[in-house]
């Protein structure tokens, strides 16, 4: 039930503030909006307020916001709030605007957890010294903080690694402080298959507590570094440097359910990647998501006339059975590695 819980969490949070996101602008440029709905399928409960019907339905992996004029066949709105009725830029703001909102929950969650957790910080000391590697064998203890290699004063876990790293098989003389006292050790890193130098430590993690405007700033911060890390790591899998590693619904709920069993900052943590990459996905151009529709308008920008509805719903609709079709190859995948893993379904 842990897992079923955490995944509704992380899924409703999701969807919700993408949903948001279309709905408060429509809203705000004065589209009608018919219904705000999470989940597809039957009703569950709902209510009416201000010509709009909430909604929540069976199934909760999706959403949906209702406007006006989105759908060719919907009666002309005669007032003007017509999702077509309105410029351009304002239709490329509500469809921009889920997206968008995926990127302001992530900052906001790791905000969060950078307020009650706080921002990691680089520190020397050592939590874990692995059994039968040199670090052991040159008596290294847990607790102990590396303070100079080679005389050379080191404060960040980052130059220990950097100069272990570059010296395999070399002796180095550490020094490091252990119960208020200084203590030199030798130690010659073993070279991993890499070429790297290693000595088998683990750093002990620190972090500091943010203030809530600090926090955010911060959050922004990481949103961003992440944003761009993973399209590097796709601009690798495109061109061959990375393994395609691309998971679908069973992957999530598998990783949520890892995630809750290792604590609450851990679900936040990854509902901030997700939220990350459900928005970045959306703005990719293709049929069906976001992104095209954007394309869309731009191309309306461009020719000074919309494409006729009718084909662009068809593209959507073609472009909406195929993304489908990825959906059940990649979850067909999930399925596999993990029974082939033997790793337990949640």
């Amino acid at each position: 039930m842990t897992t079923f819980w955490a995944s509704i969490l992380v899924f409703g949070m999701l969807i919700f503030f993408h949903e948001l996101g279309h709905f408060a602008i429509a809203k705000l440029v004065g589209i009608k909006v018919y219904e705000f709905s999470l989940g597809f399928g039957p009703k569950l409960v709902g209510f009416s307020r201000a010509d709009t019907d909430y909604n929540l339905r069976v199934f909760p992996l999706g959403g949906f916001v209702r406007m006006a004029g989105m759908d060719p066949e919907d009666e002309e709105v005669e007032d003007g709030s017509g999702f077509g009725e309105k410029s351009v830029w304002q239709r490329i703001s509500v469809i921009f605007a889920g997206p968008l909102m995926n990127f302001v929950l992530a900052a906001l969650l790791l905000a969060s957890i950078f307020i009650f957790q706080g921002v990691p910080v680089s520190s020397t000391e050592i939590e874990e010294v692995l059994t039968d590697k040199p670090a052991a064998e040159a008596g290294f203890q847990a607790g102990d903080k590396i303070v100079a290699i080679e005389g050379q004063t080191v404060k960040q876990w980052e130059r220990v690694v950097e100069i272990i790293s570059s010296s395999p098989g070399e002796r180095l003389e550490v020094a490091v402080e252990r119960n208020d006292a200084k203590v030199t050790l030798d130690v010659v890193p073993e070279a991993r298959e890499d070429g790297q130098g290693w000595i088998g430590i683990q750093p002990k993690p620190h972090f500091e507590r943010q203030n809530p405007f600090s926090a955010v700033v911060q959050g922004v911060k990481y949103t961003v570094q992440v944003t761009f890390l993973i399209f590097d790591f796709i601009g690798k899998m495109i061109f061959g440097d990375a393994p395609a590693d691309l998971g679908g619904p069973v992957r999530v709920v598998y990783e949520i359910n890892r995630a809750a069993e290792l604590g609450f900052i851990y679900l936040l943590q990854l509902a901030a990647f997700l939220s990350i990459n459900l928005g970045l996905f959306n703005l990719f151009p293709i049929p069906a998501l976001d992104g095209s529709r954007i394309v869309f308008l731009l191309w309306e920008v461009i020719r000074g006339k919309p494409v006729a509805p009718e084909k662009e719903n068809f593209i959507h609709l073609v472009g909406f059975g195929v993304l489908l079709l990825f959906i059940v190859f990649i979850t067909y995948n999930d399925v596999l590695q993990l029974f082939g893993n033997n790793a337990p379904l949640p």
